[in-house]
């Protein structure tokens, strides 16, 4: 097990970043809102929170620094972001929204990172060629899927007018 995990940071790493994967997919499935959502939203977070701090104590790729580094300020910053409405929704107008939008790129980006971990795992592949490939990948195809279910993600949490039936009028 030594030579998969290299160090008690890494099997933390992992255990953290499988229960994010798990959690995080679960709560984008699921109803938005329910407590259900909101518990296992707050689990997805505290795993998250684990994964990103042994992410910045991991250097067994490159010794110092690297590309995973940077990709975890990003999931840093997405994951704050995605909570401040959360604690701000009184003074946030599209709060939901926001709150939503931002996790979904916190999720993505996991699924990003699970992706690039995998195929740099790939025997004498070039390892930045492999996690543009994968990331890219990952961020392409969400992102389609973020463009098709917006308006009706937008319809749904209430940021947007209705519109009127009889006019087609915004109300």
């Amino acid at each position: 097990m030594q030579h998969i995990f290299n160090n008690e940071i890494g099997l933390i790493h992992f255990i953290a970043s499988v229960l994010a994967l798990g959690l995080g997919s679960a709560v984008l499935l699921m109803t938005k809102g329910s407590k259900t959502h909101i518990r296992m939203g707050y689990l997805y977070v505290a795993s998250m929170a684990v994964l990103l701090v042994t992410a910045f104590m991991l250097y067994n790729l490159f010794g110092k620094w690297g590309i995973f580094h940077y990709f975890a300020v990003v999931s840093s910053l997405t994951l704050a972001l995605g909570m401040i409405p959360i604690f701000l929704r009184n003074q946030i107008k599209n709060w939901a929204y926001l709150h939503f939008s931002f996790m979904y790129w916190s999720v993505m980006g996991l699924y990003g990172a699970f992706v690039s971990e995998m195929m740099t795992r790939i025997p004498e592949t070039p390892l930045y060629n492999m996690v543009a490939v994968a990331t890219g990948g990952v961020m392409v195809i969400g992102g389609i899927v973020f463009g098709f279910y917006k308006p009706k993600w937008m319809k749904i949490m209430g940021t947007i007018p209705k519109l009127k039936k009889s006019k087609g009028e915004f109300a």
